[in-house]
């Protein structure tokens, strides 16, 4: 079996602050808490008259009574199975009762991280390892899983058991017997901690030499070809050899110590049993204790040390999930930089008039908008273009609101965003952005998504304007069918026509379309361009462009360059002025009729 994930990194602490963070979580079901530890004593308590059950029983036995007198035994024997029968049954009910409390922590932490990564800002989920991320909360939530269950299923049982059985050992039989018991259990305590801190760098070694001996494995037979162009098998097999050497000596070295682990626990284990059995077969032999005390002293060491053979591997478990659990934590305390104001107004724009004014906006200190300003009317389609990097699209990140302005304003019916709560502003904008995303799920949830509470005419309404009856009708499964992981079994057209979809099931007065066409070919571009123009009507549009042909029915077009604003008007007034506008459209007809010739 593969080591556990937390030894591929630096040693983990005990960190059992966790545990305040967790509580919370655990609280919602005090009751149940309550009866599983009821449960739990009671099951440690029958777990503790086995012992004087089979003293009473061996005593019983070992007298010289009448034929008459089996009665007893044949008692002790019947009250022997029902304690263990009601140790097993309370054990039981206490991990069902737990188990029920547990399963709702995690399910309630789960989804407070889950919601909390949808409000962090849209720098947080840039820079993320979408894979690490994912592994953070499962090995969070089977961490919260793995200390639940050993916290109360084993370590406080174990604990509570090595107190009570100290405790009998003082009050019914001397000092002498509790004091062997509470050394040699703190001895293996600490022998079991100290003896797994040690092997742990050799336990990562094993988990890092297997990784780089399956690493070398996958990587050569994935270059299968490769390898055979340049007569490289022996190269391959040696390179793999040394991966296997590294993985064989340190696999040695790990089962060593294993061995000197499980080794000093034996010796131990055999020492504290020895000096108990020698002195309560002393005390026997001097009449002191009956053999009835002699078998309930060992049934009790037997029983207080078997929990503890699994102490190295709690142990290490306990700290990896604690470790686990606080990195899940981390993602909460992150705060997101966007966040909604105190008095942020849950406002719905009706009209949809847009206006950005003196807006400037700086990335890393890296400018990208100075001064702009503009407004898009309601009703009225008002195109951004420029060269890479001007920051037209920086424009429509700040309309959501994923950045704040740096100076100026973005104002939404004469409403300064910032003063909107960001669900509000969000709900007044539809968007169709220019690479579209796509659920694994049918066609048609997908595009109720842009309003899931959408009835199925809607929904037929707004496949009709985007122009996808004829697609989906030629589907066999019509629009059940499914599009495949982020839509890769659509087309780039599709996926378009199913963005505008829904966009226009969302309903909303503004319309954002960032580059919509750009990665379309002339005849589906002409399609979507029709479909977009229906969309638009009725809805204030801001469209940001690359390729000029699609905005020259805009009722202003703003010509961005570095950030700034340099030209703004209509197609024809802008190709009149021969500024930057006119020279990227020659650019892009020249391109045009190249492309076309050849």
């Amino acid at each position: 079996m593969r080591p556990t994930h937390y030894l591929d990194g630096p040693v983990e602490r005990l960190n059992w602050h966790v545990m305040k963070l967790l509580w919370p979580y655990l609280l919602e079901y005090k009751g149940r808490i309550a009866l599983a530890m009821s449960c739990l004593v009671v099951a440690k308590l029958t777990s503790l008259a086995l012992p004087f059950i089979l003293k009473h029983l061996v005593d019983t036995l070992d007298a010289d009574k009448t034929v008459q007198a089996l009665s007893v035994p044949v008692g002790l024997v019947l009250a022997y199975g029902a304690v263990r029968l009601l140790t097993a049954i309370t054990g039981e009910i206490r991990d069902t009762l737990f188990g029920r409390v547990t399963e709702r922590a995690i399910r309630r932490l789960g989804l407070a991280v889950f919601e909390h990564l949808h409000r962090l800002d849209l720098d947080f989920h840039l820079e993320r390892k979408t894979g690490g991320l994912s592994r953070d909360i499962e090995r969070g939530t089977s961490g919260v899983s793995f200390l639940m269950r050993f916290m109360v299923f084993n370590i406080v049982p174990t604990l509570l058991e090595i107190v009570m059985v100290i405790g009998i050992f003082f009050f019914n039989y001397g000092i002498a017997f509790a004091a062997i018991t509470f050394v040699a259990v703190l001895a293996y305590i600490i022998f079991s901690v100290v003896a797994t801190e040690w092997r742990t760098e050799y336990v990562r070694d094993a988990a890092k030499a297997d990784s780089l001996s399956n690493t070398r494995a996958i990587d050569s037979l994935l270059n299968y070809e490769t390898v055979k162009y340049f007569n490289n098998e022996q190269y391959e097999s040696s390179r793999y050899d040394q991966a296997l050497e590294q993985w064989e000596v340190a696999k040695r070295k790990n089962r060593l110590s294993l061995f000197a682990l499980n080794g000093g626990q034996a010796v131990i284990i055999a020492l504290a049993m020895t000096a108990m059995m020698a002195l309560a077969a002393y005390r026997v032999t001097y009449g002191d204790m009956t053999l009835g005390d002699f078998v309930l002293i060992n049934a009790f060491m037997m029983q207080l040390f078997l929990p503890l053979n699994f102490l190295g591997f709690v142990y290490r478990e306990i700290r990896g999930a604690l470790a686990n659990i606080e990195r899940m934590f981390s993602l909460l305390d992150k705060h997101p930089m966007i966040v909604d104001s105190p008095q942020a107004l849950d406002f719905q724009p009706s009209k949809g008039e847009l206006s950005f004014e003196q807006v400037s906006f700086s990335y890393d200190e890296r400018p990208i908008l100075r001064d702009v300003s503009f407004k898009v009317a309601a009703g009225k389609k008002v195109a951004v273009v420029g060269d890479s990097g001007a920051g037209k699209s920086t424009l429509i990140k700040l309309l959501f609101r994923f950045y704040d302005v740096d100076q100026g304003a973005i104002k939404i019916d004469g409403q300064d965003i910032r003063h909107l709560t960001q669900d509000a502003l969000r709900r007044a904008i539809a968007i169709v952005p220019q690479d579209t995303v796509l659920f694994n799920d049918s066609l048609v949830e997908n595009i109720r998504y842009g309003r899931p509470s959408a009835s199925d005419e809607e929904v037929r309404n707004a496949i009709k304007l985007a122009h996808l009856e004829q697609f989906i009708d030629s589907l066999a499964q019509g629009w059940d069918t499914k599009v495949g992981e982020r839509g890769l079994k659509l087309s780039g057209g599709e996926k378009q026509r199913v963005a505008i979809a829904r966009a226009i099931l969302k309903g909303s007065p503004v319309l954002v379309f960032d580059e919509a066409t750009s990665s379309l070919d002339s005849r589906s571009e002409q399609a979507i361009l029709s479909a977009l123009r229906e969309v638009a009507k009725g809805h204030t549009s801001l469209v940001v462009a690359h390729r000029l042909s699609t905005i020259v029915d805009a009722d202003q077009i703003v010509v961005l360059s570095q950030g700034e604003i340099v030209e703004q008007g209509n197609h024809q007034t802008l190709l009149l002025a021969n500024g930057l506008y006119a020279k990227l459209w020659r650019i892009q007809n020249e391109q045009q009729h190249a492309h076309l010739s050849s």
